[in-house]
């Protein structure tokens, strides 16, 4: 008895004709017919009524048949345990990273992936966030790591990291430093240094202003926090950064959140494909380092 035979006695059942069920395996009916025949002289009984046009279940094909699926299940179990396990011994994970965000916990994560399972090479790769969607989206990327305005891109699935409002920066002198509360309307009159287009911190702050009917002036561009906080610290116009990036300059820039904005801008872990061993491996050990932190 073969696995195939009992594919082809299942077709049969399922679309009581065997035309239907040739097409549906892919082989001509007599190679169904033939399979069927040889089944029976097997089992030592008919399985299937053959008077009528409609093909229907004998007694003993009856009895058969929940049979005949739990070994075809049981076969696909097999097959699909050896392809998790060969895939967490070799293989490729893509991983992604927006620009300029270094988080230690992803590192720590991708550390411990790696320690448990040394035969899978891990790539790793930066581009804003907008890229790295699409290359989730398409499978050229397994993980992202990304900035988003929403908690979930449309089709993807995620795991959010970061969940944060934003903040202008400025040196301690500046006219903006001074106000006890900040609001979108008082930055127009003020040359922004902000995130380039396509990354989910400027996409939040340009809907914001969109929403408001206000056109901002993004006097610079830069995808570093580091190099926003810089160029503000030097006078060349207002950062807008989300508050814990601008935490790490307190040093020498005064934060303030924009009052009356208070959709948080996101950063979230985001994959596709939710059966690929080792995402869901991966995504263990991130949900424990970033747990952590």
């Amino acid at each position: 008895m073969e696995l195939r035979q009992l594919e082809y006695f299942v077709a049969v059942a399922e679309e009581r004709n065997f035309t239907r069920a040739a097409e549906r395996v892919h082989i001509s009916q007599s190679g169904v017919s033939a399979q069927i025949r040889q089944l029976e002289r097997e089992v030592g009984a008919e399985l299937f009524d053959r008077s009528s046009r409609t093909v229907t279940l004998t007694v003993a094909g009856k009895a058969a048949l929940e049979h005949a699926r739990a070994a075809l299940a049981a076969a696909g179990a097999v097959g699909r345990a050896v392809d998790e396990v060969t895939g967490l011994v070799q293989g490729r994970l893509t991983v992604g990273m927006v620009i300029g965000c270094t988080l230690t916990p992803l590192f720590d994560a991708l550390a411990a992936f790696h320690a448990a399972h040394p035969g899978v090479e891990v790539l790793l790769l930066e581009d804003n966030s907008d890229r790295l969607v699409e290359g989730v989206r398409t499978g050229d990327v397994d993980v992202a790591l990304v900035g988003a305005a929403t908690a979930t891109p449309d089709g993807l699935d995620a795991l959010t990291i970061v969940s944060e409002r934003l903040v202008v920066a400025v040196p301690p002198g500046h006219a903006l430093a001074k106000r006890p509360r900040v609001t979108l309307g008082d930055l127009m009159g003020h040359p922004l240094v902000c995130m380039p287009l396509g990354t989910g911190l400027r996409t939040v702050f340009d809907r914001a202003c969109a929403a408001r009917s206000l056109q901002a002036t993004i006097a610079l561009q830069a995808s570093a926090a580091d190099a926003i906080a810089d160029l503000a610290a030097r006078g060349l116009g207002v950062a807008v950064l989300s508050e814990s990036l601008a935490a790490n300059h307190r040093d020498r820039l005064t934060a303030r959140l924009i009052d009356d904005m208070e959709t948080p801008a996101l950063l979230a872990l985001i994959w596709r494909n939710a059966h690929n061993p080792a995402v869901r491996e991966l995504l263990v050990h991130a949900r424990r380092a970033f747990g952590r932190r």
